[in-house]
């Protein structure tokens, strides 16, 4: 292995950050091309070791990943340094998008443009669902946890949190009866290394970044109270990055019922909206967070301007989002090795990420719905509620679009960004010719 000087390190991120596009599976194949395959910096078994461990932690594990591969080269200036600036890149397009698209998305063309956006979302999230399906359900016991999971959310709407915590407190418990039943990955099997327990680097670690976690926040609740606006988005992001398990597709269930249904600072379509933009940038998809948070704010900016309130918004989301990522890393990265080899942890993300599917699943046909019907009606049966669509209301264009968009992902193996340009296209056709 080859030791790179810290500003090889910043040079290579700095080029991560702006070429990361695809999701998580693009950019952890980026990563390991670049550091394991042509520089030599990390080793193979190093990266998946640490690949595997940030699949445990909530938070986008690709960009944990590359926070994790910083540190092991220069510590924790070079995390700091790898970590940020996979997300700056993505972050600055993401806000400039947002601002965009607050002032300019009820004129036709930029409506049009974004049916044909949602379209395309569409076949890219079930895309998603089956990629991920097919990676995690490797046993009959995870069919049926996924499908437990999405008939939970769908008919009973239980929180994300409970089904989340739940698969994992019982992938735990099977872990010690029927580890078959999981099949989990690590390396329970050599036993953790023979080397001194880093308590007091991850006490250091949880409590100075537990600080900068919550220092704008305790500024906004001095200045503003906790009934602005701001303080309800750092509030609910710092919640949402304690239980974004499965990486930002499943979390979209849990933030989409939470901002559209109960808080109301988006509707369902700005949600699909949002997503779409994410999906043009490069960076973590998370980052659709950021958009949620500047639409929030900037539809209640008092006693700010609608943009100085958004930009805030989109500002306290990012900085509640990923300072977490940093203290999971910090204070996780000594102990990479040995959780490797801790064989009740595996079996607790192995039920985890087969209840993810279900989400995913969940995820998937709340956008179907929203994006393919103009109208949804709420059905009462046994006493559980469900949104089924008017069938008079299909949307045929935007079905068109999705079918062609399918096509193009699951046919053509187009990229995401080549199918986001020509479903947008082909939107702005349908009405100009409409």
């Amino acid at each position: 292995m080859t030791n790179p000087t810290f500003s090889q390190t910043i040079r290579l991120f700095g080029r991560i950050g702006l070429l990361s596009f695809g999701g998580p599976a693009g950019q952890i194949a980026l990563m390991h091309r670049e550091v394991v395959e042509e520089r030599g910096w990390i080793d193979e078994p190093a990266f998946l070791r640490a690949l595997n461990v940030c699949h445990l932690l909530p938070g986008p594990e690709a960009q944990q990943l590359a926070t994790w591969i910083g540190w092991r080269l220069h510590g924790v200036k070079g995390g700091l340094a790898a970590g940020s600036l996979f997300v700056i890149p993505g972050a600055g397009v993401m806000l400039g998008l947002s601002i965009l698209y607050a002032y300019a998305a009820g004129m036709w063309p930029v409506a049009a443009l974004f049916m044909g956006i949602k379209a395309a979302v569409l076949a890219i999230v079930a895309q998603a669902l089956l990629r991920i399906g097919r990676r995690t359900i490797n046993t009959r016991f995870k069919g049926m946890l996924a499908l437990v999971a999405f008939l939970a959310l769908f008919l009973l709407a239980l929180p994300f949190p409970v089904i989340v915590l739940g698969a994992a407190l019982l992938g735990f418990v099977l872990s010690l009866f029927r580890p078959e039943w999981l099949k989990p990955h690590g390396a329970p099997d050599t036993g953790p290394p023979e080397t001194p327990l880093p308590w007091a680097k991850t006490a250091r670690s949880i409590l100075l970044w537990l600080l900068i976690w919550a220092a704008p926040m305790a500024i906004i609740r001095l200045l503003l109270g906790p009934d602005h606006i701001l303080w309800k988005i750092g509030a609910f992001f710092s919640q949402l990055a304690v239980v974004t398990f499965g990486g930002a597709y499943a979390v979209l269930t849990y933030m989409a019922q939470e901002t559209v249904q109960s808080m109301h600072w988006l509707s369902a379509a700005e949600m699909t909206d949002g997503l779409g933009l994410a999906e043009t940038t490069p960076g973590p998809l998370i980052l659709v967070t950021q958009f949620v948070g500047f639409v929030g704010a900037f539809r209640s900016p008092a006693p700010f301007s609608p943009l100085l309130a958004g930009t805030l918004g989109a500002l306290i989301t990012l900085w509640v989002t990923f300072a977490p990522c940093f203290l999971w890393i910090f204070a996780v990265a000594p102990w990479m090795e040995r959780l490797e080899h801790a064989p009740r942890l595996q079996g607790a993300l192995a039920a985890l990420t087969a209840a993810i599917v279900g989400v995913i699943a969940n995820l998937t046909l709340w956008f179907a719905m929203h994006v393919l019907f103009n109208r949804l009606e709420r059905w009462n049966i046994l006493g559980m509620h469900m949104s089924v669509p008017d069938p008079t209301s299909l949307n045929a264009p935007t079905a068109l679009i999705a079918l062609g968009a399918a096509f193009m992902i699951f046919r053509m193996k187009a990229s995401v960004i080549v199918t986001l340009v020509l479903a947008s296209a082909t939107g702005l056709l349908f009405a100009l010719t409409g």
